[in-house]
């Protein structure tokens, strides 16, 4: 299969975010830059090349991609399968995961409290 006929993720669809290799600034394209009056939802390669790190003043050069930031992973027809989790982003399934193992954790904990 060509590549051009592949079918792309949600996150691949999604505007990607960059960082600074500098400072570690994230550009985030759905928060914009308010500082540079750069509007929300602009696309780090429509930034102008006089745009800087609003952090280190570092040049767009010094940004790489980190790829598309809460976007869910899965592709857009799979989203409504399950019981709602293909919708979550990977941060929100890491906090569901590792919250259940806390929760859990702390139930069989409490049961050393019975007598």
């Amino acid at each position: 299969m060509s590549e051009a006929g592949k079918e792309k993720t949600l996150a691949e669809l999604a505007l990607p975010t960059y960082e600074c290799r500098l400072c570690g600034y994230r550009y985030i394209p759905a928060e914009g830059d308010p500082k540079r009056n750069i509007a929300p939802g602009t696309a780090f390669t429509d930034l102008p090349e006089t745009w800087r790190c609003p952090v280190c003043g570092a040049r767009k050069s010094a940004f790489v991609n980190i790829g598309a930031s809460d976007a869910p992973s899965g592709f857009a027809e799979n989203l409504d399968y399950g019981f709602g989790v293909n919708r979550l982003t990977p941060r929100q399934k890491s906090i569901l995961i590792y919250g259940s193992l806390i929760l859990a954790f702390l139930f069989f904990m409490s049961l050393y409290a019975l007598d």
